[in-house]
Order: structure tokens, then C-alpha cells, then sequence
């Protein structure tokens, strides 16, 4: 019998389990990729598609996607159903802050172990794992000393970075200012330390992800954080919650979810944050300008900020997000500094003509499967002038297949106007070159529905703007929806009034489509997606990707006047965009 192969790394939770060895080389986000009641793999575009992560060792490259994803792998383990250990390649905050607030509330752990890139390819094809501290084994079979997974103390197994404290900082730490800003002091402390921060930084507004209801354990947290007495210390707006809080009742939502989910807005607006509930807050008069330091979570509004603002945060994970709310303070890492903005990846289009709404998305899709992790340049739309709309559609896409919290497009992006101030001097970045052909893959990979019937019609992944509004309701005047085809629109309540106010919701309710405030795509299911609704149609690229997993039906994907079209007929066209026709036209009539 061969021995066991050993290899080592960095801890980032300590502990031991051991299991099967569930691998992948591809990143998993956790939210919209996992059941958090069945820990079961619901991603229908990742690999390990279908299967359950209870009791198995999970080996991927990191997170990617939903900010989320911390507050889905703490209510695995508070239910039990969570891996019994992480091994990453890369380090990611957002599945080791699940851990240790899951340690913080629940007293329950798993252990995290990065192993680098090249250690990490070494797990392919094995079989069974035990993660011990510094070491994961590698076995053909289980070892016959099965054991359970231990608990572990809230700390690393390495030696401590130490962090520069203000006496602000550590009067927060000694318990001065209340139980919850010690806490959340303390979590924050913790990822200051995993993250080689040596100093923190001052915020000056914060946006909540962790108000999204994943299960009991998201609520508790909350609550306890409200007994303790957390009051937030920065202007504070919320992310979308998981019901229409005014409607859902209405809207025939279970109230198994609408109490809970609703209860947990109402927690965090009693620790003193707004009433936005939206997951886009750029488009709120609150905005944060260029160069400004903030804590914002929800995936799509951090690359939003950090791409389109300029504004400075990291992909802050949920949990983390109120820890800093509640204390002013962040670590001065990351996108934080000017030299974790430069880029490590350019990309290079081919030459492009008459593109539509549906470029952006899908360009984003794509690129950030080919970033990871990395900051992405993009070279080749400088005459292309995409709009905010386009930004916000190709920066959502983006988050969904890319850990990455910024992107810089040469000659549109403010920080990337002249592309060479986001390359560092003498340092070389690797090329990829896009071709049309590579995003008519990607186009296929989005446009998962055979039947070209159409029931649903999404809009509003992320939350419709002011002028996506003004677009639709050109779209929609004069004509009246199929009425057996629901089309729904999701907004936050700031940007519906002034849609409203400028006319154009009296067009769109013309036409027969539904408003939805409050809550968000990747949250909604039945009965706003009818129990015989079997295939959906939207413009985003973040819901084509994450819709199949989160509600069981297949998406056609394609521009906004299509899906007007296909609300009207019940039909998806099926058309390829004119910009992808020529590469389609290169295939063979068998791959058309």
C-alpha cells in the first residue's frame, strides 16, 4: 500500500476532520452554489453539481461570488450540515468568517487549511483527507482511527500579526463601549490578523449583506448583536431582504419565511441602520465618492464601487460588514491601498460593431471566470462608451464568476483613463485574448433553457435604475404583456418613487408587470415564480447563472427589448445577437 502523501500550509481555522475528499478546480460562492438546510451543491453550472458537502472534505480554490457565502457555511455548521474541513488554494475571507462567527455564536468549528496553488492541483483524484492544524493527508482509503472533527479555539495556529490599536480601538476591545462593539472588535481583530493587516483604517459609511435570511442562524446572530446593544457608527444602508417587507403577505409569500426574514431587517434597523434595502446602493443619493474608504458587503455593489466610484473597499463577507459598522474601524489591507488596486490580468477584445444590453453582462460572465481572483484590465471598449447601466450589468456578471472586488476598463473607468496608471512599472501581466467565439460558449453556458417558452420574465438582478426604468417603459407603451406570461421587476423603494414620479411606472403597470421592492432575485421563489412556471427569461447574467440552482428552472438570457418580446408572445426568439452572429456563422451547421 502506497503512504499517505502530506502537505502543508497555512491554517487559517485551526482543527482536525477528516472525510471523504470532495475536490474541484474551479471557486464555489457559497450563496446561490449551496442549500444552507441541505448543505447540497445547487450551482448547476459548477462541477460538483448535486453533490452534499456533510462530512466531506471540501477542496476548492476559494470562494467566488455572493458576499453571502459566510453567512450559508455558518448556518451549515449550526445545522449540521457543513464539510467537516476547508482546503483552499488561495486564502478567502468570506468562508473563514462563516467559521469563525459559527465559533463566536454557535461554539462550533470546522478547520481551514491553504495549501498555494501548486499543493492544491496535488488533491485531484484523491480519495479520502484528514486536515490536522498545518497538514492535510492524502489516503487511498480512510484511515480505520476515524475520528470526529474538533472544536476549535478562536485562533490561528500561527503566530499573531500585531496590530497598530488607537485607544478608541482598544477601549472598543476592553468591553467600554458595550458587549456587541467588543465583539465585533474582536472578529474584526481576527481577520485583521489572518489578513496580514498591520494597522486599521477609519470608515466612513457601511452597506449590510448580512441582512439576507439564509436560516435561523442568520436571524440569531442578528438578535444577539440587538441584546447586546449594537448601535452602528457610521451611516449605514441595507442590502436587500429576502421579502417585499410590506407585501409579502400579499405577494403569498410562507410565512415559515416572511417572519424571520422580515424580523431581520427590522434587527438591523434596531442597531440603527437605514430603511434601503436594496442591493444597489450606488443609486442612492448616499453614494460614496472617489478615493473614500468604506465597508460595503453584496457582491455586485462592491465591484461597483471599487470599478465605477472609485470608491475603496474590500469584497467585505457578511457578519464582517456589521462588525465594522459597529466599530468605524476596518483593516488597511487590500483594495484599501493604492497598490492592491493595480491590475493582474489584461484582457484584450477582438474588434466589436453594434452592440446591445446583452454585451455587457455576458463580457463580465466571462471575464471573471478567466480572473479568479485576479484584477482584470480590459482593453479594446475605449470607443464603445458602455453606460452606468452597462457597468452595473458587465460588474454584477463579474462578481458572480470572479472573487475579484474591482475591474479597470481602459479609457472608461476612472481609475484606468490612462490604462498605464493601473500597471505596476516593469512588472509583466499576463495576456488573455477574447474571442467571439469564447463568448458564444459563454452565451450557451447563460441560455440553459431548451423549450423556447417563456413564463417568467426577471428584470432587476441587480435592482432596476432610474433609467432602466425610463428604458422599459419606452419598450412596454402601447402593448400589454401574454397573460399567462408574469413579468416581474425588482427595485429598491428610493429609485421606485422616482420612477414613478417621472411616469414611467404607469406605463410599466400598463403592461402588466409586477413591482417588486425590498427584496431582490436571489431571493424570490414561489408563488412570484408560479408552481407551473417551468423556464424564466431575464437581461442579467448574475440571475441566468444563479436561477437554475435557486428555483429549479431553466433561463433564456438575452437583451431587454427581447425579453419585452417574449413577455408578449410567451416565446423566446432564440436570435443570436448580430455581434455574436459571425462566430456562430464559423460553426459547423451540427454545433449551431
Amino acid at each position: 500500500m502506497p503512504r499517505p502523501t502530506s502537505l502543508t500550509g497555512r491554517s487559517l481555522v485551526a482543527g482536525a476532520a477528516q472525510g471523504a475528499l470532495l475536490f474541484a478546480d474551479v471557486g464555489l460562492s457559497f450563496w446561490g452554489g449551496v442549500d444552507p438546510f441541505s448543505g447540497e451543491i445547487i450551482d448547476r453550472h459548477h462541477p460538483l453539481s448535486g453533490e452534499h458537502l456533510a462530512g466531506r472534505v471540501l477542496a476548492i480554490p476559494s470562494g467566488r461570488g455572493s458576499c453571502t457565502g459566510s453567512s450559508v457555511l455558518m448556518e451549515l455548521i449550526s445545522n449540521g450540515h457543513a464539510p467537516a474541513a476547508l482546503v483552499l488554494a488561495e486564502p478567502d475571507e468570506i468562508l473563514t468568517l462563516g467559521v469563525l462567527v459559527a465559533q463566536t455564536i454557535f461554539e462550533r468549528s470546522l478547520p481551514v487549511l491553504c495549501i498555494g496553488r501548486e499543493a492544491f492541483a496535488a488533491l485531484r483524484g484523491q480519495a479520502f483527507a484528514r486536515v490536522e492544524e498545518l497538514t492535510v493527508t492524502l489516503f487511498e482509503h480512510l484511515p480505520g482511527d476515524a475520528w470526529q472533527a474538533l472544536d476549535s479555539p478562536l485562533q490561528t495556529a500561527e503566530k499573531s500579526t500585531a496590530i497598530e490599536l488607537t485607544e478608541h480601538d482598544q477601549a472598543l476591545l476592553d468591553g467600554e463601549h458595550g458587549k456587541a462593539a467588543q465583539v465585533a472588535m474582536q472578529i474584526v481583530l481576527r481577520m485583521a490578523e489572518l489578513q496580514g493587516a498591520r494597522s486599521l483604517v477609519d470608515v466612513t459609511q457601511a452597506h449590510i449583506d448580512g441582512c439576507i435570511y439564509t436560516g435561523p442562524a442568520s436571524l440569531r446572530f442578528a438578535e444577539q448583536l440587538v441584546q447586546w446593544g449594537a448601535k452602528v457608527r457610521v451611516p449605514t444602508t441595507l442590502n436587500s431582504i429576502s421579502v417585499d417587507q410590506r407585501r409579502w403577505r400579499e405577494l403569498g409569500i410562507d410565512p415559515a419565511l416572511g417572519v424571520p426574514a422580515s424580523a431581520l431587517g427590522d434587527a438591523y434597523m434596531a442597531m440603527g441602520a437605514q430603511l434601503s434595502f436594496t442591493c444597489a446602493p450606488y443609486l442612492l443619493d448616499s453614494a460614496p465618492k472617489a478615493g473614500e474608504q468604506i465597508v460595503w458587503a453584496e457582491s455586485n455593489a462592491v465591484v461597483y464601487a471599487n470599478s465605477v466610484l472609485g470608491a475603496r473597499t474590500l469584497k467585505y463577507p457578511d457578519y464582517l460588514d456589521i462588525c465594522i459598522a459597529l466599530t468605524g474601524r476596518a483593516p488597511l489591507i487590500g483594495c484599501h491601498l493604492d497598490a492592491q488596486r493595480k491590475a493582474r490580468l489584461q484582457i484584450e477584445l477582438p474588434v466589436l460593431s453594434d452592440l446591445d444590453d446583452a454585451f455587457y453582462p455576458l463580457l463580465g460572465y466571462h471575464i471573471g471566470a478567466l480572473a479568479g481572483s485576479r484584477i482584470p484590465l480590459v482593453l479594446g471598449l475605449e470607443q464603445s462608451r458602455p453606460s452606468l447601466d452597462d457597468l452595473k450589468a458587465f460588474g454584477a456578471a463579474f462578481a458572480t464568476t470572479s472573487a475579484a472586488p474591482l475591474f479597470h476598463i481602459a479609457g472608461v473607468t476612472p481609475e484606468a483613463l490612462d490604462p498605464t496608471q493601473v500597471l505596476e512599472a516593469n512588472v509583466p501581466v499576463p495576456v488573455e485574448k477574447i474571442r467571439l467565439k469564447d463568448l458564444l460558449l459563454s452565451w450557451r453556458e447563460l441560455n440553459s433553457a431548451r423549450d423556447s417558452r417563456v413564463d417568467v420574465v426577471s428584470l432587476g438582478n441587480p435592482h432596476f435604475s432610474l433609467s432602466e426604468f425610463a428604458h422599459l417603459a419606452r419598450l412596454c407603451r402601447g402593448r400589454h404583456k401574454h397573460p399567462e406570461v408574469v413579468l416581474a421587476i425588482t427595485c429598491g423603494r428610493a429609485v421606485l418613487e422616482q420612477a414613478r414620479e417621472a411616469g414611467h411606472i404607469a406605463v410599466i403597470e400598463a403592461f402588466g408587470a409586477t413591482l417588486v421592492t425590498d427584496t431582490c432575485w436571489c431571493m424570490l421563489g414561489e408563488p412570484v415564480i408560479p408552481l407551473a412556471a417551468k423556464t424564466l427569461m431575464t437581461n442579467s447574467g448574475k440571475y441566468a447563472h444563479y436561477a437554475p440552482g435557486l428555483v429549479g428552472r431553466k433561463v433564456h438570457f438575452a437583451n431587454l427589448a427581447e425579453c419585452v418580446d417574449a413577455a408578449c408572445s410567451a416565446t423566446a426568439s432564440g436570435r443570436l445577437p448580430s455581434w455574436l452572429q459571425s462566430a456562430a456563422s464559423l460553426e459547423s451547421p451540427a454545433h449551431v
